[in-house]
Order: C-alpha cells, then sequence, then structure tokens
C-alpha cells in the first residue's frame, strides 16, 4: 500500500531512532575485526531480516571471530558445532538419556538451543545431521524424541564452509541451501588492513573485550520496523523482473544464458530479495527501499538459488557470473 510522503518522514525518524544501535554494535565488533565490514552488513541483515547466513571463504578471514564477536556484542545465548563427518543428530539437537534414579528418560538438550549457532565447517556433517538442522532452521522447532521444542527468537544459524577442501565433506543438499536467506563470499582483506591485522598480531596485543551492548528487546524491535519499510510496486516489479530472468532468461532477452541454467530462482528467493533489500535500507537508515538497496544483496541472495549447467562449467561460468548479466539486462525501474 502506498504511503504518503509525510508517512515515509515519518518512518525515517523512527528508523533512524531505532537504528542507533546499529553503530553501536559496529563499533563494539570493530574494536576486535579489522576491516571486514562487507561481511559485518551481511550478517546484520540476516539478523534483521531473521535469515540465516552462509559464509564461504578460506581458512584465516575471521568468519567464526566475526560471528562469535558479533554474538558477544549482543545480550544473546551463543553455541558453536564444530561439524565433523562423525556427528550424529543427538550432538546437535539432544537426546533422551536415561535417569536411573528417577527410573525415566529425560531430555538433554543439544547446542541448537540457543539465539545465535555458528555452525563451522557446515558441509563436514553427514546427510542425517543435515536433516536435524533443516527442521531446526526452516521450522524453528526441535524434535527429540516424541517432544517438540519451539526455539527461542532471534534463533540465527551462522554458518561457513570451506570451499577449498573437498576431501571428508558433504555437499549441502539443494533443500537446505535454500533455507539461508544469502550465501556471503568472504573476500581477503586490503593491504592497509592486512598491515594493521599483521601488527597486531606481531606485537602480541590483548584481545580487546566484546561486550553486550545491545539487547535482544532491540533487535526484535528492529525488525518489525523492518517490515514497514516502505518499497514501491515499481522495486517489486523490479525484483520479479530479475528473479523470472534467472528462469525464463530467453524472455529477458538473454538467450545466451538459456543453455547455462539448468533451474532458476524459486520464490523464496523473491521473498528473501525483499526482506534484504527492506533490511539493507534500515541500516541506510532510511524508510523506503531504493533499486540500489536491490542490486546490492542481489549476489548474497541468488548466487545459492541458480543452479548452472555442465556446458556452464565447461565454460567456467559461475552462478554469479549469471546473476551479474542479469542485473546488467534488466531495466532499472
Amino acid at each position: 500500500m502506498a504511503k504518503t510522503a509525510e508517512e515515509i518522514r515519518q518512518l525515517n525518524e523512527r528508523i533512524s531512532y531505532a537504528g542507533r544501535f546499529i553503530d553501536t554494535l559496529r563499533a563494539e565488533v570493530g574494536k576486535v575485526i579489522i576491516g571486514q565490514s562487507y561481511m559485518l552488513d551481511r550478517l546484520l541483515i540476516g539478523l534483521l531480516s531473521n535469515g540465516h547466513v552462509l559464509l564461504e571463504g578460506v581458512p584465516g578471514l575471521a568468519k567464526t571471530l566475526t560471528i562469535k564477536s558479533l554474538s558477544q556484542a549482543i545480550h544473546a545465548k551463543f553455541s558453536r558445532i564444530q561439524f565433523t563427518p562423525d556427528l550424529l543428530p543427538a550432538d546437535v539437537i539432544g537426546t533422551l538419556i536415561y535417569n536411573q534414579q528417577k527410573g525415566e528418560f529425560v531430555i538433554r538438550k543439544g547446542p541448537i538451543f540457543g539465539n545465535f549457532i555458528l555452525a563451522d565447517e557446515i558441509n563436514r556433517a553427514p546427510a542425517k545431521v543435515q536433516s536435524a538442522l533443516l527442521e531446526a532452521m526452516q521450522e524453528r522447532q526441535v524434535t527429540i524424541g516424541e517432544s517438540t521444542f519451539s526455539l527461542e527468537e532471534p534463533f540465527l544459524v551462522l554458518a561457513t564452509q570451506n570451499p577449498l577442501e573437498q576431501e571428508g565433506t558433504y555437499p549441502l543438499p539443494e533443500a537446505q541451501v535454500d533455507r539461508f536467506l544469502m550465501k556471503v563470499v568472504v573476500g581477503y582483506p586490503s593491504r592497509s588492513e592486512e598491515q594493521l591485522i599483521v601488527r597486531q598480531a606481531v606485537e602480541g596485543l590483548t584481545m580487546p573485550t566484546v561486550n553486550p551492548v545491545v539487547s535482544m528487546q532491540e533487535i526484535l524491535a528492529a525488525r518489525s520496523l523492518v517490515r514497514e519499510v516502505y518499497m514501491d510496486e515499481k522495486v517489486e516489479r523490479y525484483i520479479l523482473d530479475i528473479v523470472f530472468a534467472t528462469r525464463f532468461p530467453s524472455e529477458a532477452g538473454l538467450e545466451n544464458l538459456k543453455p547455462l541454467i539448468s533451474y532458476g530462482s524459486s520464490p523464496r528467493g523473491s521473498i528473501n530479495l525483499a526482506i534484504a533489500a527492506k533490511a539493507h535500507a534500515f541500516l541506510s537508515k532510511r524508510g523506503y527501499v531504493v533499486p540500489e538497496d536491490v542490486r546490492s544483496i542481489c549476489l548474497d541472495v541468488l548466487r545459492h538459488r541458480i543452479g548452472i549447467t555442465y556446458e556452464a562449467e565447461a565454460e567456467n561460468v559461475t552462478a554469479e557470473a549469471v546473476v551479474q548479466q542479469v542485473l546488467d539486462k534488466v531495466a532499472l525501474p
């Protein structure tokens, strides 16, 4: 529904006031993390959109440290699960333990019962563990024996995976990858940032303590405000144009992409693109979405939702390259 200029102005003021904690949060995490502002912004978008985030990058890029520091800066329960090939579903969600004194089975909850779940090297887990995690991610609930437990909000799975090693890894099922709001490819720090990182490490400086500076109530209030961010019908149509171009490239004038795409983005891609664009606008202290919000998060939202053919792989064409071609072709509103 269209908003008047006055309504948008009032929304801008509310967002500007409610979003003050974002700068505080960035500053607190910045005490430990040098650079990587792109990765941190994507984690914040996941937090505001109530969506899980998958981080992919070579070892040593501070993926785990960033997630841990973010959770420490918020009054929330943090759990870390190190995924290995011998992991069992019970190690993640919990299990029934026989209590001899009471003569009955009691439930022991697993590390999934937290607010921030760091799933380290998620692609090392076997299929049974993946399916147990899938229920928690999608349904926000866990089943142990005959009992089902709802997971406390906010509940966020922040997963990492190493793209280099393939030995002892299990490719994530498409159904699970699709549950992630974004797949963020983490790059190297800049030359000046790395110089600071090296200096800190060599001088043996004590790692600063990250203190809780944001309450869960502030996060939940910001989430409801993100949903109120105004999105014009033209921007909605722009999102649909992008998604439909991945499904029917010929109709969008991208005939060359037809043999390269095996399947396009699902409706979940359209929904997540809209929500993430609203969260991006919120981070910019804006009460309305502009096309640039959509473009800036499009790669992260769609790169794991597009299937590429063997022909594309033979020509070294990636899903990112496909999305970029779509963005270059689809007209801005």
